[in-house]
């Protein structure tokens, strides 16, 4: 009986062993899977020139921008096609965990409430916050205590939201699902302001001529940045991210990237 009962309690102990193992590990081959289907699948929210948007190529409609040129790196350096997967920025994480897409790259800060959730890559890019107001407007909102009582919107699930709602306590935060709907709401006076990154705002400027960058910004944290999400326990990936990261950092092509999409902003088309 007592042999019984260790034998029992070594197989049990095994298939314990093993099933956390599995768990654990679920992900590490992840990289060698992407290869073996010869696809990387990339999740973006494509309205946030001038890293990810729409824009007319050679007449057809076409997601570009400066995340779309680093997901390339990463797809040419795993020696596959990539394949990007549209929808709206609050389902971008949530598509990891279903297995719809191996990373999202969609203008992410790798917070730490994400980080207990994902594998975040290096940062790719540093933050910069601006606000946007109708130009008629500019000397009217000077600060953040002139945005009092106004209404500002932002795109829902981004750290912009988190800064606004933090910063601007007396303003009324209005969260919205793209930031086109954001740009269309302050054009029609449905709110006093929006809050974005700068890069994003200046290519709306381009655009719009009756807007304008506000003299003031929210301001961001030392670690506020961009990086590519994953699935957690992602093991090699993350690090073969990091190594494309690194060298388009180190040859300073992200930023000719965010330059490229600039010039494409004026061809932009919405969803």
């Amino acid at each position: 009986m007592k042999i019984k009962k260790l034998v029992l309690g070594i197989l049990g102990l095994a298939l314990f062993m093993t099933l956390t193992a599995c768990g654990s590990s679920s992900n590490e081959n992840l990289q060698e899977k992407i290869e073996k289907k010869g696809k990387l699948v990339v999740a973006m929210s494509p309205d946030y020139a001038p890293f990810e948007f729409k824009a007319l190529v050679d007449g057809k409609d076409t997601v570009v921008g400066a995340d779309v040129q680093l997901a390339q790196a990463i797809a040419d350096e795993l020696g596959v096609k990539l394949e990007i997967s549209s929808m709206s920025f609050d389902n971008v994480l949530s598509s990891l965990q279903t297995g719809k897409a191996d990373m999202a790259i969609s203008g992410l800060s790798p917070t730490e409430a994400r980080k207990k959730v994902y594998d975040f890559s290096d940062p790719y890019y540093e933050d910069e916050n601006a606000i946007l107001v109708k130009a008629s407007d500019v000397d009217k909102y000077t600060s953040i205590d002139s945005l009092s009582g106004a209404k500002v919107a932002v795109q829902k699930g981004t750290v912009e939201e988190d800064l606004a709602k933090k910063q601007l306590e007396n303003a009324n935060i209005i969260s919205l699902t793209s930031m086109g709907e954001a740009i269309n709401e302050l054009k029609s006076g449905q709110v006093q302001a929006v809050d974005l990154e700068k890069p994003v705002a200046e290519g709306y400027l381009d655009q719009n001529p009756d807007l304008a960058l506000a003299s003031f910004a929210l301001k961001t944290g030392d670690g506020d940045a961009k990086a590519v999400a994953m699935p957690k326990d992602s093991g090699e990936l993350v690090d073969t991210v990091n190594k494309v990261i690194k060298k388009l950092k180190d040859e300073g092509k992200y930023q000719q990237f965010i330059s490229d999409a600039a010039k494409l902003t004026g061809s932009s088309s919405d969803e």
